[in-house]
C-alpha cells in the first residue's frame, strides 16, 4: 500500500489524482489485478468521473453545497463541519478499480477525484494494488 499526499486549497474543492493513482498501479508491475483508493478522514471521499470538462466537478460542487449547505439551525456537531461529514459520507471512502495490461481500466472521460468537503488542509489517500 502507498500513501499520496493532497493539498487542498478550498474548504470543498475535488483534485484529480488520476494520474497519480496511475503511476502507482505502472509501478507495480501487475498486469491484471485490482486498485483501490482508500480516504482515511471523516471529511472528505473519493470517486470516479468526468475530467475533461471542469464544470462537472463545479456542477457537484455546487449542488452538494446547495444540498447541504455548511450552516443549518439543527447540526449539532460541535466542530461546524457537519456538512462536511455528510458530504463525504453521501461521496464515500473508497474507489475500486480494474487494472488490464497495466494500467487503471477507466471509461475515456473518467478520472479518480479526491473530494475535500473540510479544507483547506494536507490529506492522505492509500492506494493498494493487487494482481491476479
Amino acid at each position: 500500500m502507498t500513501t499520496l499526499e493532497v493539498r487542498t486549497r478550498q474548504r470543498t474543492e475535488f483534485v484529480d489524482i488520476t494520474e497519480r493513482v496511475r503511476h502507482l498501479v505502472q509501478q507495480s508491475g501487475g498486469r491484471e489485478g485490482l486498485c483501490v483508493v482508500y480516504c482515511p478522514h471523516t471529511t472528505a471521499a473519493v470517486t470516479i468521473n468526468e475530467n475533461a470538462d471542469p464544470d462537472v466537478v463545479h456542477d457537484m460542487l455546487s449542488w452538494l453545497n446547495r444540498a447541504i449547505p455548511q450552516e443549518q439551525a439543527d447540526f449539532r456537531h460541535a466542530e461546524g463541519n457537519s456538512d462536511a461529514h455528510l458530504k463525504a459520507s453521501l461521496v464515500g471512502s473508497s474507489v475500486t478499480l480494474l487494472v488490464e495490461q497495466g494500467d487503471l481500466v477507466l471509461g475515456r472521460w473518467q478520472g479518480v477525484y479526491f473530494c475535500e468537503f473540510d479544507g483547506p488542509r494536507t490529506r492522505n489517500v492509500q492506494v493498494s494494488v493487487r494482481s491476479t
